[in-house]
């Protein structure tokens, strides 16, 4: 006699389903816990230091509009050829200088949308990192809690955040620093050698391999991380130490909170069923 549907056993989610409900829960979350923690500690300082790097732009383009001026009335003294003319030099100059100052790129107002952008990208990255942390809980096998998890977060927090900025620390608006696909690709064999290290130095058992993971710890530091060719920054540098430390209080609690909410939905969705 077939079972009735009402009487058919629930099908438990497959491991993908469970990896993707584990970061999404765990992401949202932290994305938002970290979006709390940088209005609190670090906006204020990136403000601050927006104001400095505005005022240090804007000295050029005073400057420039001054002799833009000079130059204007310059030729009005020699106005000859007609008001057409001088028209067309005119608007060709003003393209110019609108195009010369023009620094491009949209960026969110001030206010309710530029927070609205910042929970967005917050949550899309804690997602993202969610699902990094929910696979290799998943490859690992080993049973998980929300303690473990919060071991899990600590490591991720020492691979993604303390390791590069080691060698790259925040930086506020207004600094000099060094190409940004040199920076990334830095950033990249920073996070892959110390994430490498660390599994070594816990899982592995001869002493020839943790060795070499102390090795591997110190080579992206050895190497140097790429710099710019001028060092220089608008902002005064305490203010860029406050805001390496926000950021690093800041990281820490999103890490250790991702990692335990990771390990926490883990179980949970890995019983159910």
């Amino acid at each position: 006699m077939p079972l009735s549907p009402a009487a058919a056993p629930a099908r438990r989610p497959g491991v993908f389903n469970r990896i993707v409900a584990t970061a999404a829960g765990a992401g949202i979350v932290a994305g938002l816990l970290l979006t709390g923690m940088q209005h609190l500690q670090v906006t204020e300082l990136i403000r601050t230091a927006e104001t400095y790097e505005a005022a240090a732009q804007a000295a050029p383009v005073a400057a420039h509009a001054h002799d833009h001026a000079d130059e204007h009335e310059h030729g009005n003294e020699h106005a000859h050829a007609g008001a057409p003319e001088h028209e067309h030099a005119a608007a060709a100059a003003h393209e110019h200088r609108g195009e010369e100052h023009h620094h491009g790129g949209w960026e969110p107002a001030p206010g309710g949308e530029r927070l609205f952008y910042t929970v967005l990208a917050n949550i899309s990255m804690a997602v993202g990192y969610a699902l990094l942390l929910a696979a290799a809980l998943t490859l690992r096998g080993k049973p998980v809690d929300w303690r473990a998890g919060l071991l899990w977060g600590g490591a991720a927090y020492l691979v993604f955040f303390v390791a590069p900025s080691l060698g790259l620390p925040p930086e506020l608006p207004g600094t000099q620093a060094a190409p940004v696909v040199a920076r990334q690709s830095w950033w990249i064999a920073t996070a892959g050698a110390t994430a490498t290290a660390l599994a070594l130095l816990a899982w592995s058992r001869h002493w020839a391999l943790k060795l070499a993971a102390l090795a591997l710890l110190a080579v992206p530091h050895l190497v140097g991380a790429p710099q710019p060719a001028v060092h220089g920054a608008v902002a005064p540098a305490a203010l860029a130490r406050e805001f390496v430390v926000a950021s690093a209080l800041a990281n820490a609690a999103f890490w250790l909170a991702l990692g335990a909410l990771t390990g926490w939905l883990h179980a949970r969705f890995n019983r159910a069923g």
